[in-house]
This record gives C-alpha cells, sequence and structure tokens, in this order.
C-alpha cells in the first residue's frame, strides 16, 4: 500500500494535518497504535464515570467575529466553524502566592487592572512587557532562542510578579526547567490572558470527534491499534514503514507527531551516538476527583487555580515523587456551560518523577499514589474550599501512565525543550508537528499540524 502522506499518531496535531491534507486530494493515512484517538488530549472510562486526559481548559479562546487570533485562523484552515466545538468561557481563574493572587478572566483589560492594583509600581513596566509581546513574531520558524527569563526580567523589576506571570504559562505548556524560550513565553502568554479559557461542554470528546469526522468526510484513513515498529530510511529519505503487524506501508513524505527524539528511534539507521537530541524530563501527576455536589454550590466558583506556596516559583524536576508546592487546580464544572455537567469534578496537577515513579513495584506502586493523593489535597485545600468530605471517587495518573499511553520518554508531557520550528529533519521527506515542533496546547498543537502540512506537503504541490 502506498500513500501521499503518512501520519504517525492521531493526537490534534496529527488530525489537524490529516484534515488539511486531505482536504486538498492527498491520499493520506494517519497511524495510532491505541484504540483511541488524542494521543496527551483523550478520555477514557472508569467506575462508571467519564473523564478527560489531557484538557483542563481549551485556551486561545476569543469571541465569535474576531478573526487575527489563533482560534480564528486554525478554523479556516480546517473549514470548521466555532459551533462546532461548543465552547462554554471560564467564569474566573487565579494565580496564587502566598503574598499576592491575580485574578483574570478572558478579558486583557481585566488582567491588567489586577496588576495595578497588586503591584502598582510596576504598572509602566507591565505595558512595556505587553507592547513586546504584541510586537514579537513568535511564529517565526527562524527565530534564535532567546530566555524569556532574561527578557522579562530586563523589564518587571518585581521578582514575585515575574513569577506570577511565569507560573501558569509554564504548567500549561513548557518543557525547560526554570526558564522558557521567549517565543513559547509568547504564545503562552497570549493564548491564556490575551485570549483566555474556553471548554467544550462534552469535554475533549466534542473536539476529537469533529475532528475524526471532518478528515474522513474529506477522505483520510484512519488505522487505530496500528503501532509504528520501524521508519526504513535509505539515501537520505524515508522509503517505508513497518508496522508492528508486519506490513509494510511506502509513503511519499511522513509526518510524525510522536515527538522528534521518539521518531528518530523508529528510524532504521538510528543509533544514540549519531543522533545526540535532548530528551524532555519534565513530567506530572493528575489527581482527578467525583464529587457529591458541584464547588460552585459552597462558595467556590474559580475556574482553574494556578498556585505556590512560597515566594519564589520552583519549576522543575522534583527530587521526590512528586512537588506539592505548586500545582494546577481545575474544576470543570466551573465553566458558563448551558446546563450542568452529569458529575461534579475537580482536577489537581503537580510536577513529578518519572524516574523514581518508573522504579515501584506493582504494590508500592498503588500504595505511594494514596499516600501523594492525601499529601496533595492537605496542600491544595490551603487554596481553596476543603472538599475532601464530598469525594466519591479518585483516579491517579502518573508519569509511568503518560509514557505507556503516549510512548513518550520520560513522561515528558511537554516533549524536548529545544523545539524544532521548522518541522524539518535531516531526512527530506520526514516531518515533525505537535508539541515537539512547538506550538503548545490544543488550538496550538491543531496549528502546528496545519503549519507543518501547508509548508512541507502543499506548498510543494
Amino acid at each position: 500500500m502506498s500513500y501521499d502522506v503518512l501520519i504517525i499518531g492521531a493526537g490534534m496535531s496529527g488530525l489537524a494535518a490529516g484534515i488539511r491534507l486531505a482536504y486538498y486530494g492527498k491520499k493520506v493515512c494517519i497511524l495510532e497504535k491505541h484504540y483511541r484517538v488524542g494521543g496527551l488530549n483523550s478520555y477514557y472510562s472508569r467506575g462508571g464515570h467519564k473523564f478527560d486526559v489531557g484538557l483542563h481548559a481549551m485556551t486561545n479562546y476569543v469571541p465569535k467575529g474576531i478573526k487575527s487570533t489563533p482560534l480564528p485562523k486554525l478554523l479556516r484552515q480546517l473549514k470548521l466553524n466555532v459551533e462546532d466545538f461548543a465552547l462554554c468561557q471560564q467564569r474566573m481563574s487565579v494565580v496564587k502566592f502566598p503574598e499576592k493572587t491575580l485574578r483574570f478572566n478572558n478579558d486583557l483589560d481585566f488582567f491588567i487592572q489586577e496588576v495595578v492594583e497588586n503591584f502598582p509600581a510596576q504598572i509602566d513596566n507591565f505595558q512595556k512587557l505587553l507592547k513586546t509581546i504584541y510586537e514579537y513574531d513568535a511564529l517565526a520558524l527562524d527565530a534564535k532562542p532567546i530566555s524569556a527569563r532574561e527578557v522579562v526580567s530586563s523589564i518587571i523589576s518585581d521578582p514575585l510578579l515575574i513569577d506570577m506571570i511565569f507560573c501558569p504559562l509554564m504548567f500549561y505548556g513548557n518543557a525547560q526547567e526554570n526558564d522558557m524560550e521567549f517565543g513559547q513565553f509568547v504564545i503562552m502568554f497570549n493564548s491564556i490572558f490575551r485570549e483566555g479559557f474556553a471548554r467544550p461542554e462534552a469535554g475533549v470528546r466534542r473536539v476529537l470527534d469533529v475532528l475524526v469526522k471532518k478528515y474522513r468526510d474529506h477522505g483520510g484513513e484512519l488505522r487505530l491499534r496500528c503501532g509504528v515498529q520501524s521508519i526504513q530510511v535509505s539515501k537520505g529519505k524515508v522509503q517505508s514503514v513497518l508496522l508492528d503487524n508486519g506490513e509494510v506501508l511506502m509513503a511519499e513524505n511522513i509526518i510524525s507527531s510522536a515527538g522528534y527524539v521518539e521518531t528518530l528511534r523508529l528510524l532504521s539507521d538510528y543509533s544514540p551516538a549519531r543522533f545526540a537530541c535532548d530528551v524532555g524530563k519534565l513530567s506530572f501527576v493528575e489527581f482527578i476527583m467525583i464529587l457529591d455536589k458541584e464547588l460552585a454550590e459552597v462558595g467556590y466558583d474559580t475556574t482553574i487555580t494556578f498556585f505556590n506556596n512560597s515566594d519564589r516559583f520552583n519549576y522543575r524536576r522534583p527530587d521526590d515523587l512528586v512537588d506539592v508546592s505548586s500545582g494546577v487546580i481545575c474544576c470543570p464544572n466551573n465553566f458558563h456551560f448551558e446546563r450542568p455537567l452529569p458529575e461534579a469534578m475537580i482536577r489537581i496537577t503537580n510536577m513529578a518523577n518519572f524516574d523514581l515513579w518508573n522504579k515501584l513495584d506493582e504494590e508500592e506502586y498503588k500504595a505511594q499514589k494514596a499516600i501523594w493523593l492525601e499529601t496533595t489535597l492537605k496542600e491544595v485545600v490551603q487554596f481553596m474550599t476543603d472538599f475532601r468530605d464530598s469525594i466519591v471517587y479518585t483516579d491517579i495518573f502518573t508519569p509511568k501512565t503518560i509514557s505507556r499511553y503516549t510512548s513518550h520518554l520520560n513522561g515528558a508531557v511537554y516533549g524536548t525543550p529545544n523545539k524544532i520550528k521548522t518541522g524539518r529533519t535531516h531526512l527530506d521527506n520526514l516531518f515533525i508537528c505537535g508539541t515537539d515542533q512547538g506550538f503548545l496546547g490544543i488550538v496550538g498543537a491543531m496549528l502546528s499540524g496545519v503549519s507543518m502540512a501547508n509548508l512541507h506537503i502543499l506548498q510543494k504541490g
């Protein structure tokens, strides 16, 4: 079997790339090793409850009618309407440190006023930062990487404000310890503070169902439970793909959303000495709890809380299994839904150490999940309403879970720290999209797939 394009991975970026290519008549097939699409943003059922993986909220939300921001650009490229995702806006989110709390919603002016009230001496500096962000071309594929910490610290002089700005940006899209590339900073700042959060009422299932239907409607082929064993290379080009079932597929081009390092390891001529790569090491643990009542009923209507229990924010792989000093609290029910969700839920995300979790035997693994759930809850309730008596069901996934279901080395959610913005590899017809290409978040991932399909396949004819 031969194709114009094979796409490895049916996550957001792979599906978006497939839609774009199939729309223009390319013979395209998406290969997904699992039985369900979505990758890092998928869903599952357990104990009679339905859970999302990855998606807390879609960033980059803008009201209908605005045309120049990432979401409407994406919708135009995929020939979709904003109503297709049925997005509902957040109520209010916060960045919460011991001394200060900054609230934000989907109105940048509101956030600016929060900075004015909490950091009055920094307002001129903050306005200068906004101007710098606005003028920076974060999507330039040939931009030289620069330190976001260096840029922001040269403008903002209060370290507390700096850390409070970085906290949500890092948790929602950063693969580098304690710093991030300035282009990534700009993308994440705009997606969170300038545009904002929304969520489909039916969760990530709604987005995935829309993408799969659009892809198939254009004639795209989707093969689930179809893992790639190796990519065969000859004379500087990919020649074929060997599947886990022994089948060989030919392709003129391959786009991989599996991760840069992970893709290189599939190559038939791969050797660690030949391909020296910076492997990502930042991973997370998430505790998902079903509650017997919505938190808004007891006065807690915050949508997402980014918390940190000290004056300085430390974003790094922890020395213990979990770092409970900072994290993210997401209340999926606290969006402006037209009708209540079927169940009340809360999700808590903390940084975690893959190596330590991976060393545990099955019995100790289970025990440590219970221990860290209790430890995390004790920390979290200092930043919100104590909901522990309302918990009726709990599920937990760790870096080990992430590694198992995504094949990301080290369970690294955001991949390698060194993004491949052009999507190019050393092979003429093998390209990268998704997390390691560098457009992060759900909208960013889909834009990555579209951009790489446009740049490397469609513009060539």
